[in-house]
């Protein structure tokens, strides 16, 4: 199901606007693929990107194409470690923000 262009506007805007809801998205969308939802947190960080540092600013301080960045958090994209966990550091490093793993009881 494609979203419209007016929800996908609602996040940017909240994003921008809202420090807390800008945290719990990303966090969420790390979340969603440390419990295996890959392509749910790759669409929730994908969103993120696009409402924070943009693409291009992104992809210029992993190294890498804006191009190739943008490939690894689309819908067919397929990152390997290496590069996804390169981006999750440089975000954190945008944010001011460090996120932990934590282990719980199953």
């Amino acid at each position: 199901m494609a979203l419209t262009k007016n929800f996908k506007e609602t996040i940017m805007e909240r994003v921008r606007t809202d420090p807390e809801y800008a945290d719990a998205l990303f966090e969420q969308g790390v979340q969603a693929m440390l419990d295996g939802d890959v392509d749910v947190g790759r669409s929730i960080v994908r969103d993120y990107i696009n409402a924070t540092i943009g693409f291009e600013a992104l992809a210029k301080e992993v190294d890498k194409s804006p191009k190739s960045v943008m490939r690894m958090f689309s819908e067919k994209g397929n990152p390997n470690a290496s590069n996804l966990f390169t981006v999750i550091r440089e975000l954190q490093r945008f944010t001011k923000k460090q996120l932990q793993v934590s282990a719980v009881a199953a």
